[in-house]
């Protein structure tokens, strides 16, 4: 085509969260021969938007104030006639609401919206608005087949949807940032400065992961007297999702059994306040860390010896895709999302949700993490087969080649 595409993101925030950076790192790598990118922002700003400035990328905040709000409406309306957009690609559920009533208002010919997660948090009514608004979109871009899936079953038309997997920056900048920090840099700015050992290692079973039977067996610990103490990391939004009260109950029973760690939680949330009263009261100010939000995850990421993700639900977690990126191990719940990138015993290990029987999930938590932390050179090979894995199907060229594929096609098709 001849002349560059106008593209428009609408986005509720650009808070630092999963959605919000993949949108981010789309509008930041398309082709600025053929796309002419701009982003406009529902509720709030946030550090995102330095990125989109560092790239040029004109960014307006419509600022709406209440779920419904018909004045922020009428301003999207204004900012899409002003921008003549080609194409319209809403994120998330408020954007995929007001982005897509403003764009059909204004006679926007084609639209895309992006379904990010298995949204179970949603009532009847927000799928009766996805459902009033399919037949009205061109596309619906889900992240992975487990979001597909969930939102066919709620009566959204599986024609429409695409698969547009995660992706994340080249590992190459990453990890060069990872590793300008030493491990010791790492614990001095936790606060933790005394390697000594613990003592000798209590294991709560005496176990080696079977993959084949998916069960363990009896084997002899093999490190005692551990004298660096081990990094788990969690990279997670702080709220019910996450499970994050769980992992501390994990993280108890590890120090209970003596394992030498410390635990790197970083991310904010609106649980925030009530974990760190938890950590507290369990008397784990010593082992459990939490960093906040953070800027610089990928200097503390290169050091974890293993990852935990224990969410109810995801979307394509980019704390799993970016510590695999990093040859990073990770435990995670074997929910969808989590199982389209772990792949069970060659990049980490999964583990059952379990139902309503979370007694067993936390103890298949701590066996897991003892086996993996047990065996270091199955760590080196499960982060070696990380890395491939990320860079064969979730690179940043596969997801901007997919992305630009898409609005060519509708553009040119319609």
């Amino acid at each position: 085509m001849s002349k560059r595409l106008k593209i428009l993101q609408i986005i509720p925030t650009l808070d630092r969260c999963g959605a919000e950076k993949q949108m981010v790192l789309l509008a930041t790598h398309l082709p600025k021969n053929e796309f002419d990118v701009e982003v406009a922002v529902l509720t709030r700003s946030g550090s995102f938007e330095e990125e989109l400035a560092h790239a040029q990328i004109p960014t307006t905040l419509i600022k709406k104030r209440s779920k419904i709000d018909p004045f922020a409406l009428n301003r999207l309306k204004q900012e899409i006639k002003r921008f003549q957009p080609d194409l319209v690609h809403t994120w998330l559920f408020a954007a995929n609401a007001y982005g897509r009533k403003a764009a059909i208002d204004c006679g926007v010919l084609r639209i895309v919206a992006g379904e990010r997660c298995v949204d179970q948090w949603k009532s009847w009514y927000h799928f009766y608005i996805d459902r009033w608004f399919a037949p009205k979109t061109d596309r619906i871009a889900a992240n992975s087949e487990g979001v597909k899936d969930f939102y066919v079953k709620h009566g959204l038309p599986a024609e429409k949807f695409v698969v547009i997997p995660n992706a994340v920056v080249p590992p190459e900048t990453t990890v060069g940032e990872a590793f300008s920090v030493s491990v010791n840099e790492i614990f001095e700015e936790i606060g933790v400065t005394n390697f000594e050992p613990t003592g000798d290692y209590l294991p709560v079973c005496d176990s080696e992961y079977d993959s084949e039977r998916k069960t363990f067996r009896p084997v002899a610990p093999e490190f005692c007297f551990q004298q660096t103490p081990f990094i788990i990391g969690v990279v997670a939004r702080l709220w019910q999702q996450k499970r994050i009260d769980d992992l501390l109950w994990i993280f108890e029973t590890l120090k209970f059994v003596n394992l030498n760690f410390h635990a790197i939680i970083i991310g904010d949330g609106p649980e925030r306040d009530i974990l760190l009263r938890l950590r507290d009261q369990r008397q784990l100010s010593d082992r459990v860390h939490f960093l906040g939000q953070r800027n610089d995850v990928p200097r503390f990421m290169g050091h974890f010896d293993i990852l935990l993700n224990n969410s109810v639900y995801e979307g394509q977690s980019n704390s799993i895709l970016e510590s695999m990126a990093m040859g990073i191990p990770v435990i995670a719940t074997d929910i969808p999302g989590n199982n389209d990138l772990v792949v069970e015993g060659v990049t980490g290990l999964l583990v059952s949700d379990c139902g309503e029987d979370f007694r067993l999930r936390r103890r298949t938590f701590v066996e897991k993490i003892l086996f993996l932390l047990e065996n270091k050179e199955l760590r080196k090979q499960m982060g070696t087969a990380a890395k491939t894995r990320i860079a064969e199907h979730f690179s940043l060229e596969q997801m901007i080649r997919r992305y630009s594929k898409l609005y060519q096609t509708l553009c040119i098709n319609y």
